[in-house]
């Protein structure tokens, strides 16, 4: 049987040392992210090569020895994790990057990559006691997380925008959580939900205001040297909002290399953003370690309208140290990619990823990707929860007893 290999947590700028077997939230010094830490040597006896390629069940949960739950039957497992990594033919052909892969996130249980991050949490802080759990949520982590709090037999608030897509709302309400809708942004949100979690005990698990997300979307990191045969691609494109899995995967590969899995070669990562909202990307271009909050933010990619990420500088941090850059598009540019990605046969993605298959095609019309590169662009998460791209046709109704076929064919053509 494989077991977590934990042994303890350290704070991400302080490097102060606590207890894994206790629950924390941030790092008591100075309120930045805790972070887990592993026996690499122990882990490295059974998560080898070998024993991957026999372990073809519990999706995310094959990693064992790299996550935190400490007691097998405390991991909530409702089929996250172990997402197809395709080649993209039809989009590299568009956009001119013949060897463009996308890892498909939207196979996860609650349709996007946030499943990944909430088993992980609500399994662990399950474990150490928690006995209910409220966050902020633009949409999909909310309905994450009211899903594995359902399955935890445990309560959940979340605490949305009140613009968020109806289809979050129905998902979260559905999974027995209670909702609540702020007038104002996903900040907001959180400085509330941080409210009714003091005064109730509900256990808060905003982004990267605690230790375990994180290490569910690492996960993704993992499965990305597996699925390429034990090494990275050149480039890694992921749209960035609050970063856990940026970050998480940039900490899957020094893991991976410290079990001996991978050699020390690193993906180029980029942090895509959009115009509306790009604090991340504007720290970058003027060489700060931390990020401003973004005034005003606007975009109809819920997931990555974060004024304000709290692991700003471990976003940032890794961006630079791969030689990799953040790049934000504009709504536009946004919505014509969601459209090239149908057409594309990828599929009605989300906005989110759609601005990260735009920022491909303008990173190579840049010539910062080359034809040679391989790259791997994250589709986070499916389309159909969110309202629909502006412009889209209206297809023709015609009677039921039409026979002209001219004419309907004409008219299945569209605009």
């Amino acid at each position: 049987m494989t077991l977590s290999t934990m042994t303890h947590l350290v704070g991400s700028l302080s490097g102060a040392v606590y207890d894994a077997d206790r629950l924390w939230r941030t790092d008591p010094v100075d309120g930045r992210p805790l972070q887990a830490r592993y026996d690499s040597q122990v882990a490295a006896r059974t998560l080898t090569k070998a024993a991957m390629a026999t372990r073809r069940t519990n999706g995310m949960w094959r990693w064992a020895e790299l996550l935190p739950v400490r007691s097998p039957g405390r991991r909530i497992y409702l089929g996250e994790g172990a997402t197809p990594l395709l080649s993209a033919p039809g989009a590299g052909r568009a956009l001119d990057v013949p060897r463009l892969m996308v890892k498909c996130e939207g196979g996860n249980p609650t349709g996007s990559f946030k499943a990944r991050g909430m088993a992980a949490a609500v399994s662990r802080a399950a474990e150490l006691g928690a006995s209910a759990f409220i966050a902020p949520s633009a949409g999909n982590a909310a309905g994450a997380l009211a899903t594995y709090g359902a399955a935890a037999g445990l309560p959940v608030t979340v605490v949305m925008p009140s613009d968020v897509p109806v289809a979050h709302r129905v998902e979260s309400i559905l999974a027995g959580a209670r909702v609540l809708l702020v007038d104002g942004l996903i900040s907001d949100c959180g400085l509330i939900a941080g409210r009714i979690a003091q005064a109730t005990g509900a256990f808060d698990v905003s982004t990267f205001k605690e230790p375990y997300r994180v290490e569910g979307k690492k996960t993704m990191g993992l499965e990305l040297a597996e699925d390429l045969g034990w090494r990275l691609p050149d480039v890694v494109v992921y749209p960035t909002g609050g970063g856990t899995g940026l970050v998480g995967m940039w900490k899957a590969f020094d893991e991976l290399q410290a079990l001996g899995l991978i050699g020390g070669e690193r993906p180029r990562m980029v942090g895509v953003q959009v115009a509306g909202c790009a604090p991340i990307v504007r720290a970058f271009t003027d060489g700060q370690r931390f990020a401003r909050p973004w005034e005003g933010a606007r975009t109809r990619a819920a997931g990555i309208r974060v004024p304000g990420a709290v692991g700003d500088f471990l976003i940032l941090d890794a961006l630079r140290a791969s030689g990799g850059t953040a790049i934000a598009v504009d709504e536009a540019e946004m919505d014509d990619a969601q459209g090239l990605a149908g057409r594309c046969g990828l599929g009605y993605v989300s906005p989110e990823t759609a601005a990260a298959l735009a920022a491909v095609g303008q990173l190579r019309s840049s010539g910062w990707l080359s034809r040679d590169d391989q790259v791997v662009m994250f589709d986070t998460g499916v389309g159909h929860k969110y309202p629909p791209p502006p412009d889209v046709p209206e297809p023709a109704v015609v009677a039921a007893d039409e026979d002209d076929v001219d004419r309907l064919l004409n008219l299945a053509a569209g605009p």
